[in-house]
């Protein structure tokens, strides 16, 4: 809302409440997915439950995630107006997302055997794909719902976001995991036996959907409730189409949701090739949570507070200030993801073993995701660099060049895919991603450098190159201490397999800070007091 009405928290307060509310959500959320693990292992439950949310997922991190283009559009345009404009701009925004996507729930419902098939065409040709194709079509009949929760709950990030309001919107994504662990707790006590049996797995599939749909209306339900005590809009039909804010929310949302459409379309070139190789699928589910926990968390804390300030220095007279602004974004992702890639890449198989390895997730399974889980490392930065750069142009108002960038990735991803796979399996489906993102955030800056009269690209480029070679060494500390630590001590229990863990991170952050605390960045010295800040309190 506008400043005269709002007093605004600093970047520094809404990053930590951010971080706090999304450490929380995360935390469940890989508990979630621990349980899962235990439960069905790599098998044909959790395979078909990775294509069956393809869409369902899709459309909620596109539409319903903190960052997305709803959030990105709401918060940009509402932080520029009045309180009392946001109710009524809120609930017509909310009226016309609605209607477009209950058509989408009924299309899903419908059609769920033909797009069962077209993500996942190889699963016929794999041995027990037939049995996974089936329970995946179920499961995405249940979970069809979410294509209008994603968009209502979008609409809800945005609007609380707008109103200095993160702790809830942060938090919110915890009820959807508790309602997961519920669900699958209580099918275990129903059944008293393993819910590998094979006569269990569609029971078993259908409870895993049911709970996912039902965490995501009580996500939705929370967000509601605050949005409605603060005055922010109820759910209620209201058809201004033609209200001022309407038309500019609709401005910067259209193109902003193509474009990250567009880069989303790429986890769905990579799951079709993944239907061709068994276990892919659960591979890459179980990675991509271990690599998205703490890239979710800075995500939210780097990103969520910026883009509001972003917004307000898009006019020309403060752009010197935004240029500012944009290399602390790049430089803090760079400074809280490169030395997490090196813990990942070289640790790969410790943290899996710890976070996954029980019940039905056993040797093999480690096996199977642990490489995986090295591809999703290298690519950490590139991943939330992407996303700094294209909430540049949010708050530019362009929608249109991250679109049309994202319209040339995914031709770009789908070759990468084809030759990639060919050399690494699994792997080489994620190092696609990678050069994707490598790629747009190469030609996001050139648009920049042109757009905003220059940007000091070779001097952050000295300062990132020598921020890698600091991964570099703390890879190599890291890798060295694991191998000291598995040879003198093991890992035969539970301490043993934290401190393989601890210990090697530990020395890869002061590696890796050591070189950094050479270059005597102004941004090495925001994230510390930061974190002594968190500490003190």
């Amino acid at each position: 809302m506008s400043e005269k009405n709002a007093s605004r928290r600093s970047l520094a307060n809404i990053a930590g409440i951010v971080a706090i509310a999304t450490l929380i959500s995360k935390v469940f959320g890989l508990v979630r997915e621990q349980v899962i693990a235990a439960a069905f292992g790599v098998g044909p439950v959790v395979n078909a439950y990775a294509y069956a949310y393809i869409i369902p997922g899709f459309l909620l991190i596109l539409l319903g995630g903190i960052n997305g283009p709803f959030h990105s559009a709401l918060v940009s345009v509402l932080s520029k107006r009045d309180k009392s404009e946001a109710a009524p701009l809120v609930e017509t925004i909310t009226t016309l997302v609605s209607g477009i996507l209950l058509l989408v729930t009924v299309f899903l419902v419908i059609f769920a055997p033909f797009l069962i098939d077209l993500v996942a065409p190889g699963l016929t040709a794999t041995p027990g794909g037939e049995e996974v194709r089936l329970i995946a079509i179920r499961q995405l009949r249940i979970m069809s719902p979410m294509a209008m929760l994603a968009g209502l709950i979008g609409i809800g990030f945005g609007t609380l976001n707008a109103s200095d309001q993160y702790w809830l919107p942060g938090i919110s994504p915890l009820f959807s995991s508790l309602a997961v662990i519920a669900g699958l707790g209580g099918l275990g006590l129903f059944l008293g036996r393993d819910l590998l049996d094979p006569e269990d797995a569609q029971l078993g599939g259908m409870v895993l959907a049911g709970g996912t749909l039902l965490g995501a209306i009580l996500q939705w339900l929370v967000q509601l409730y605050a949005q409605a005590r603060s005055g922010l809009g109820k759910f209620r039909l209201r058809f201004q189409f033609s209200r001022p804010g309407v038309k500019e929310v609709l401005k910067v949302m259209g193109p902003a949701t193509l474009s990250s459409g567009m880069l989303h379309i790429n986890v769905y070139t990579d799951l079709f090739f993944a239907s061709y190789i068994n276990n892919a699928a659960a591979a890459m589910k179980y990675a991509n949570l271990i690599a998205l926990t703490p890239l979710g968390i800075i995500s939210n804390m780097i990103l969520v507070p910026m883009l509001p300030v972003f917004s307000r220095l898009a006019a020309p007279e403060n752009w010197v200030e935004l240029k500012e602004r944009i290399r602390q974004g790049l430089l803090l992702c760079a400074l809280t993801m490169l030395p997490l890639t090196a813990i990942l890449v070289t640790l790969s198989v410790p943290v899996v073993r710890f976070i996954y390895q029980r019940y039905a997730f056993d040797q093999a399974a480690l096996e199977v995701v642990a490489p995986v889980l090295v591809a999703y490392g290298l690519g950490m930065f590139f991943y939330l660099g992407r996303d700094v750069l294209v909430r540049v142009f949010y708050a530019l108002g362009d929608g249109e060049t991250p679109f049309r960038i994202s319209i040339f990735n995914i031709f770009l991803n789908g070759i990468l895919d084809f030759l990639l796979i060919n050399l690494f399996q699994t792997p080489g489906l994620i190092l696609s991603t990678i050069g994707v993102n490598i790629t747009s955030m190469g030609v996001m800056l050139w648009v920049l450098n042109r757009r905003l009269n220059g940007l000091p690209l070779l001097h952050w480029g000295k300062i990132l190159l020598t921020l890698i070679g600091g991964t570099v060494l703390a890879s190599v500390g890291s890798w060295g201490s694991n191998q000291l630590w598995e040879q003198w001590l093991g890992y035969n229990n539970l301490f043993l397999e934290i401190g393989q863990i601890i210990f090697p991170s530990a020395v890869a952050f002061l590696l890796f800070f050591m070189v950094a605390n050479r270059l005597q960045l102004p941004e090495l010295t925001i994230l510390v007091n930061r974190i002594r800040a968190k500490f003190k309190r």
